[in-house]
């Protein structure tokens, strides 16, 4: 019994040391395919992963010389990958609304029976962009008010912050409303100083620059010079360079606190001029118009008036911004020497050097609380009416006078220097404004002004008072 049952046992353990032996074997079997499947995975994922790496790098390369396509507040356009190279379409469109009050026509009183009228003030698409980064462009036409004609035409090269070079036609560096945007001034039209006595756009070419962290910035150019507010281009009288010599125009201006949390942050002040030779070579001052903040002509000079000798222009400015506050002032005064001719230029009935000036200041408020600035503004929240939301809503006051000099209307009507129509020498207006931003883009401008005249000729009563409101709808991008 005892040899079966150890038989028996030795059996049992035999055959579990064999079936041990080949479960071994079968195991590493498995172990071994497992292995080389795992391998051949491996090498797959490998594989799958060089791929993607080759479809980044592609990816990547591509996108460095693909076109970009920009549709934004600002414009529209197309730009290359690295920037380099940028070309974008913008606009500015304001369609006016001018009524005039107590202008009922009264014989002999000049500023009455003035027409109520809409026009388009602005239409002016910008073609402007980069080429290899720095040099930059910038075409724009303008079909309003009267006659297509071309506002800017420029190329600007950045060489360094410091130091640009411009050509072309473009802003003259002078008046600090002047160069405000159109599409940015607080009051449907600019003051005297801009509008009538220093020259809005000319040929010429100038250099330029931003200092101390753009805290201090200057412009000096050379341009052929225009008569006060004259824009070449804009009429026949002030088509190209008519004088002697060229003129010559420097501006600086410092924002000494930009930057910092001072509330002077939004403090900036400067001055600018031209000088140059203001004799005539060619056409009279006779087209030159000073105008009221209501755009009618309220002086002209005499026929064969020319310039005779140098121009100075002196134009101190200065802004402050300051949360929803904003100030903008500047003064300007123009020596001229002039003389008037008999028709055929060959006599000289009379010489004289003039100075006249003019000055204005305007505040503004922006009731909704936002940033005011040099520039445009931008709603906290858009004018939604689902929304109940109402845009930027701002209020501004202004006052602007002109001065002309006496002399201008010394000696009768045929040797003055006055047009014999022209009995206006001072003019002082008081303007009140609304402005409504809907967004970014959208603007409704209304603006009330009063003016009064002063006659410098015995006999001529005063120019009747102008009160006029002005409303505009502007859209710009």
């Amino acid at each position: 019994m005892q040899f079966k049952i150890k038989h028996i046992t030795y059996a049992l353990i035999t055959s579990g040391v064999l079936l041990s032996s080949n479960i071994a074997i079968a195991a590493d079997a498995d172990i071994d395919a497992l292995r080389k499947t795992i391998e051949e995975l491996d090498q797959k994922i490998k594989i799958i992963e060089r791929k993607n790496e080759i479809a980044l790098e592609e990816a990547a390369a591509a996108k460095k010389t693909t076109p970009v396509v920009v549709a934004s507040d600002s414009g529209f356009g197309l730009q290359s990958a690295d920037k380099k190279f940028v070309f974008k379409l913008s606009g500015l469109l304001q369609a006016d609304q001018r009524t005039f009050f107590d202008d009922d026509t009264e014989a002999g009183v000049a500023g009455t029976n003035l027409s109520d009228d809409y026009l388009l003030r602005r239409v002016r698409p910008t073609f402007s962009g980069t080429v290899f980064g720095k040099y930059d462009f910038r075409f724009t036409p303008d079909f309003a008010p009267n006659a297509a004609n071309v506002q800017d035409a420029f190329i600007n090269a950045r060489f360094l912050p410091w130091f640009k070079v411009q050509a072309g036609k473009f802003k003259v560096p002078v008046s600090l409303e002047r160069l405000q945007s159109g599409g940015d001034i607080r009051f449907v039209e600019r003051g005297y100083v801009s509008n009538s006595l220093v020259p809005n756009r000319d040929t010429g070419v100038q250099i330029h620059g931003d200092l101390l962290e753009s805290k201090l910035t200057y412009a000096v150019g050379v341009f052929d010079g225009q008569a006060d507010g004259g824009s070449v281009g804009s009429n026949g009288s002030n088509n190209g360079d008519t004088n002697k010599d060229k003129e010559y125009a420097a501006r600086i201006f410092a924002e000494p606190f930009k930057g910092t949390d001072s509330f002077l942050e939004g403090l900036g002040f400067g001055i600018a001029g031209t000088t140059g030779d203001f004799s005539k070579t060619a056409g009279s001052l006779a087209n030159t118009n000073y105008r009221s903040e209501g755009q009618q002509t309220i002086y002209q000079y005499a026929a064969n008036v020319v310039g005779d000798g140098k121009q100075t222009r002196v134009v101190p400015q200065f802004y402050y911004y300051n949360g929803p506050w904003g100030i903008l002032g500047e003064y300007a005064k123009v020596k001229s020497d002039i003389k008037r001719t008999n028709g055929a230029g060959t006599v000289t009935l009379g010489q004289e050097n003039i100075a006249n000036d003019a000055w204005q200041l305007g505040v503004t408020y922006l009731l909704t609380g936002e940033d005011n600035s040099f520039k445009g503004i931008t709603p906290k929240r858009e004018f939604d009416l689902e929304k109940g939301t109402w845009g930027a809503w701002e209020i501004g006051a202004r006052y602007s006078e002109l001065n002309l000099d006496d002399k201008l209307f010394d000696g009768a009507a045929g040797v003055r220097f006055a047009n014999a129509a022209s009995a206006t020498k001072s003019a002082e207006t008081w303007s009140l404004g609304v402005n409504w931003y809907l967004n970014k883009n959208v603007k409704i401008q209304s603006t009330y002004s009063q003016t009064k005249f002063d006659s410098a000729l015995a006999g001529v009563a005063d120019r009747a008072d102008e009160k006029a409101l002005f409303t505009r709808f502007q859209v710009a991008f």
